[in-house]
C-alpha cells in the first residue's frame, strides 16, 4: 500500500506559448526522469511526441507522465493551451487534484488563460501560480500579479520575488525563508547558491512577507490571535496556513522564474508538495444514477472500497487503444473484470501501464489515487465509469461542447475509403469534441470540430498518421433555423385502403421559444379528444423533423409546440397515425411561422499592440463584429467582441498582417443570433446550388 499523502495528481495549464511544455521538461530533468532536456522550439520536448506538435511547436493532446520529487510521486498532465483544444484541458482538470497555472512574464494573463482558469474554478482544482519567462524583454512580475487579481478575480499569494529583470534576471527571493536563490549562467538548474537577500531588496522582501502572513494567518483562529498580539508564526505554521487556504481556493501561492533558463523551478516543485492536496484531501467524486441525477453517495479515496474509475482520455497508438483512467476508489488488478456502467457490459483488464509521455512501464495493479492507462478496452469511451460489477455506480460524467465548424472530405480512391472509416473511428474515440457524419444526399463525409486549427490537425493526422489521402472542401458554418411568429393550425391524417385505416387529427400552436430553449412540447388537451397515450407520438413526430429545417435543411432550434385539441377514431387511430400527422403538420406550419436562419456568434478575444488598435477594430467591424470592451495593458490592448463565425475564417492571417505578426486571438462559441437578410439569402442560395449538383 503506497501512502496516498505522498501522491500529487497535477496538471500544467496556461495560454499558448506561456511555457507549459518547457516547464514540464524542467520538472522531468530535476526529478531525474530525463537526462537531456528537449526543447519545444527544436521539436524535441518529451511530452510533445506527435509529429504535428513537434512541427508547430504547440501541444495538441494532453500527455501524462509520472516522476518523483523528494519521495513524493507526481502524476503530471501537460495540457494544450490553444483554444481549439480546450476540451483536453477540461477533461484533464476533471481528474486532477491540483494544478500549476503558468503565465508569461511579458504576455501576462492572456485570453486562453482566462478560459482555462474558469474551467479550473468549475472543477474546484487547487492551484499554484508560476509566472514564467522573466528573462524576456518586457517581463514584469508585479504587473502580472496585478492582472491575476483584476482579470481573473483571483487572490495571488506572492511567495517569491524576482532578482533582476529581463536579461539581468538571476534568481528569486524566497519570502518564507527570507533567503535568495541565485543561479549561475551555466544553464544547469542545480548550479545555484542560497544567499542573503540582496541589500537593495531587503525592504521590499520585508513588506511582501508581512503582506503574505497577513493574508494567511486567518486560516486558523489560534494563529490569528497570536499574530494580532504581535507574535509572528514560525515557518511550519505559515506553511500549514498556506496549505489550508490553497486547498480551500482562498488564494493561490505565486512563484516566479524562467523555465528556459532553468531558474526558479525547484521552488514550484516544493510548493506542489507543501500546498497542493493529495488525493484524500480533495472533495470525493459524486456518484450519479443512469439519468445523471446525484445519488448522494461519493467515491471515497480508499483502496479497500469498491472500484470506481473514470476514463478521461482514449489514445490510439501502435499497440492499440490506450484508455487513461483516474482511479477514485478501490483497486484495479490485471486479469479482473470490471463493469462499464454506460454500456452495461463487463470488460477484462488486460495490461495496466504507467505512462511516461509515449513510453510505458507495466504494472500488475493500481489503486485509488492513481492515474494509469489500460490496454485492450473494447467499448470504453471518454467519460465512462468502470466499477466493481458487484457494486455498480456511475461517476459524474463529463459534458462536452457542441462543434461549431464543419468540413467536407472525400477519399481520393477506394483503398483510401476503407482506411478512412477505420481511422475516423479511432479519432472519434480519442476526441469527444470531434464529430463525423455522412451527408446522406451527397455521400460526403463531414468532419465537425471546435475551430479551423482543430480540423486542420485532424486532416493532417488522417494523412500522416493513418496514411489516408483525402480531398478537403471549404469549412462550413453550423447554421440553425428557428421561427419568428406564432401559428395556430390543424392537420388531419387519414388513410383508408381496405382493412383497418389510419386516422389522427391534431390542433396545435407553434410559437417561438426563448433563445437556448431548444424544442419544447406540451399538451393542453382537455377531455379525451386526443387520448393521453398518443401525446408522446405527436411529440415524437415533431421531434423527428427537427434535423431538417424548411429554409436550407439546417436543424431547428428554440420553438414550442402546444397540442390544443384534435380527434381520434376508436378503430383507425394509432400512435403511428398521430406521429405521421405531426410530421406533416411540421412541414405545413413551419413555413407560415416566419422561419429564420440563425448563425453561431463567437466570443472573440483579440490582443494587439497599441499602435494597431484602430486597424484591428476596423477589421472586426467589417466582419460584423460587436465590440464589447477594450482594455489597455502594458504590452498592448485586449479587445473583446462578438463576431459571427462565418466572418472569422482566415482571421489569424489577417490579424498577423495588420499587427506585424504580434497580434493573437482566441475564440469560443457564445450563442446563436438571426442572420442579416442578405447573408441568409446567400447561404440558402449556396445550399440549394449544392443540392442541385447532387
Amino acid at each position: 500500500m503506497t501512502d496516498l499523502a505522498h501522491y500529487r495528481n497535477i496538471g500544467i495549464f496556461a495560454h499558448v506559448d506561456a511555457g507549459k511544455t518547457t516547464t514540464t521538461e524542467r520538472i522531468l530533468k530535476l526529478t531525474g526522469k530525463i537526462h537531456k532536456i528537449g526543447e519545444v522550439h527544436d521539436g524535441a520536448a518529451t511530452t510533445d511526441f506527435m509529429e504535428q506538435e513537434q512541427e508547430r511547436g504547440i501541444t495538441i493532446q494532453s500527455a501524462a507522465t509520472t516522476c518523483f520529487w523528494k519521495d513524493y510521486r507526481f502524476n503530471i498532465i501537460d495540457t494544450p493551451g490553444h483554444v481549439d483544444f480546450t476540451i483536453e484541458v477540461y477533461r484533464s482538470l476533471k481528474v486532477l487534484d491540483g494544478g500549476i497555472g503558468v503565465f508569461c512574464g511579458s504576455g501576462g494573463v492572456e485570453p486562453q488563460s482566462e478560459t482555462n482558469w474558469r474551467y479550473a474554478n468549475d472543477s474546484e482544482v487547487s492551484r499554484v501560480i508560476y509566472i514564467n519567462k522573466l528573462d524576456r524583454i518586457g517581463a514584469d512580475f508585479y504587473r502580472v500579479v496585478k492582472q491575476v487579481e483584476e482579470v481573473l478575480g483571483a487572490v495571488p499569494l506572492v511567495m517569491t520575488l524576482p532578482i533582476g529583470t529581463e536579461d539581468q534576471f538571476s534568481g528569486v527571493v524566497d519570502l518564507l525563508t527570507q533567503k535568495a536563490w541565485i543561479w549561475d549562467d551555466s544553464g544547469d538548474p542545480m548550479n545555484y547558491e542560497i544567499k542573503d537577500i540582496p541589500a537593495d531588496m531587503v525592504e521590499d522582501a520585508k513588506t511582501w512577507r508581512e503582506k503574505m502572513i497577513d493574508q494567511v494567518a486567518d486560516q486558523f483562529d489560534d494563529v490569528m490571535e497570536k499574530y494580532l498580539e504581535g507574535e509572528e508564526p514560525d515557518i511550519d505554521t505559515i506553511k500549514r496556513c498556506i496549505r489550508k487556504g490553497t486547498i480551500n481556493l482562498d488564494f493561490f501561492p505565486t512563484y516566479c522564474g524562467s523555465s528556459f533558463k532553468n531558474k526558479g523551478v525547484q521552488l514550484v516543485l516544493d510548493a506542489v508538495i507543501d500546498y497542493l492536496p493529495c488525493p484524500t484531501e480533495v472533495k470525493p467524486q459524486p456518484e450519479v444514477d443512469l439519468e445523471g441525477n446525484p445519488t448522494g453517495t461519493f467515491a471515497i479515496v480508499d483502496e479497500n472500497k469498491p472500484l470506481r474509475a473514470l476514463a478521461f482520455k482514449i489514445m490510439d497508438d501502435r499497440f492499440g487503444a490506450l484508455t487513461f483512467l483516474r482511479i477514485y476508489s478501490g483497486k484495479l488488478e490485471k486479469g479482473t473484470s470490471v463493469l462499464n456502467t454506460f454500456t452495461g457490459k463487463t470488460e477484462r483488464i488486460g495490461r495496466i501501464v504507467e505512462m511516461h509521455a509515449d513510453t510505458r512501464n507495466e504494472l500488475d495493479s493500481a489503486q485509488a489515487g492513481d492515474i494509469v492507462a489500460v490496454l485492450g478496452m473494447k467499448n470504453v469511451q471518454t467519460g465512462h465509469t468502470l466499477c466493481d460489477p458487484k457494486f455498480p455506480a456511475t461517476l459524474e460524467p463529463m459534458v462536452f461542447p457542441d462543434p461549431v465548424i464543419s468540413l467536407a472530405i472525400s477519399p481520393k480512391d477506394k483503398a483510401a475509403s476503407e482506411k478512412m472509416g477505420i481511422a475516423l473511428g479511432k479519432m472519434i474515440q480519442e476526441d469527444p469534441s470531434f464529430h463525423v457524419e455522412t451527408d446522406e444526399d451527397s455521400g460526403e463525409t463531414i468532419l465537425k470540430g471546435m475551430g479551423e486549427l482543430h480540423l486542420d490537425i485532424k486532416v493532417d493526422i488522417l494523412r500522416r498518421t493513418h496514411g489516408v489521402d483525402v480531398i478537403v472542401g471549404k469549412p462550413q458554418v453550423a447554421y440553425r433555423e428557428t421561427i419568428t411568429k406564432s401559428v395556430e393550425d390543424e392537420y388531419t391524417h387519414k388513410k383508408q385502403s381496405g382493412g383497418s385505416g389510419q386516422y389522427g387529427k391534431i390542433n396545435y400552436i407553434i410559437e417561438p421559444g426563448e433563445p437556448g430553449s431548444g424544442f419544447v412540447f406540451e399538451s393542453a388537451v382537455t377531455g379525451g379528444n386526443v387520448p393521453r397515450e398518443y401525446w408522446p407520438a405527436v411529440e415524437k413526430g415533431f421531434k423527428s423533423m427537427l434535423d431538417k429545417g424548411v429554409l436550407a435543411g439546417f436543424p431547428c432550434l428554440d420553438f414550442k409546440v402546444i397540442l390544443t385539441d384534435g380527434a381520434f377514431h376508436a378503430v383507425d387511430s394509432s400512435a403511428i397515425a398521430f406521429e405521421i400527422a405531426a410530421k406533416a403538420a411540421f412541414r405545413q406550419s413551419i413555413p407560415k411561422a416566419g422561419p429564420q436562419l440563425i448563425e453561431p456568434i463567437m466570443k472573440v478575444d483579440t490582443f494587439t499592440p497599441a499602435d494597431h488598435v484602430g486597424d484591428v477594430i476596423g477589421d472586426l467591424n467589417r466582419r460584423r463584429g460587436m465590440i464589447k470592451s477594450q482594455d489597455a495593458g502594458a504590452t498592448g490592448v485586449r479587445i473583446k467582441s462578438d463576431v459571427p463565425l462565418s466572418e472569422m475564417f482566415g482571421y489569424i492571417g489577417d490579424l498577423r498582417t495588420m499587427t506585424s505578426g504580434r497580434g493573437q486571438f482566441s475564440m469560443e462559441f457564445s450563442h446563436y443570433l438571426p442572420c442579416p437578410k442578405n447573408v441568409a439569402e446567400e447561404v440558402i442560395k449556396e445550399v440549394n446550388e449544392r443540392n442541385k449538383k447532387k
